[in-house]
């Protein structure tokens, strides 16, 4: 469908998956985030960018803490919310397939990676 007020939303591989953003403004970015079971985000936090994610779908394992303190790590399921300010290391890892949805700000290229299975850089460019 094409309206004047539609989107082409823009499908990003990954190496755990995907990410389909599905909103992108000057003000906010919509994404779902597909993690494949057994894969992982990054550790990561990001400097700038505030983020939620609603658990939709699946199980993983979420690692949270502060950039300099303990990580705390929980099982997490559909209905599950979560809030990440800056600041808030974070890293999910699928037990089953996993649907996220997430909505930031939209500093897309704000990601601070502390440890990456998949060997990316530590930031991205």
């Amino acid at each position: 469908m094409s309206t004047p007020f539609s989107f082409d939303a823009r499908r990003v591989e990954k190496p755990w998956g995907y990410e389909l953003i599905w909103a992108e403004s000057e003000h906010y970015v919509g994404k779902l985030l597909s993690v494949r079971a057994g894969h992982a985000l990054s550790l990561q936090y990001h400097e700038v960018k505030d983020e939620s994610w609603l658990v939709q779908e699946g199980r993983a394992s979420l690692e949270l803490g502060l950039v300099d303190g303990d990580l705390t790590t929980v099982e997490i399921g559909p209905g599950d919310a979560f809030r990440y300010r800056p600041g808030t290391v974070h890293r999910i890892t699928a037990i089953e397939d996993t649907l996220i949805l997430e909505v930031s700000t939209p500093h897309l290229d704000d990601v601070v990676r502390l440890d990456d299975r998949y060997g990316r850089p530590q930031r991205d460019a």
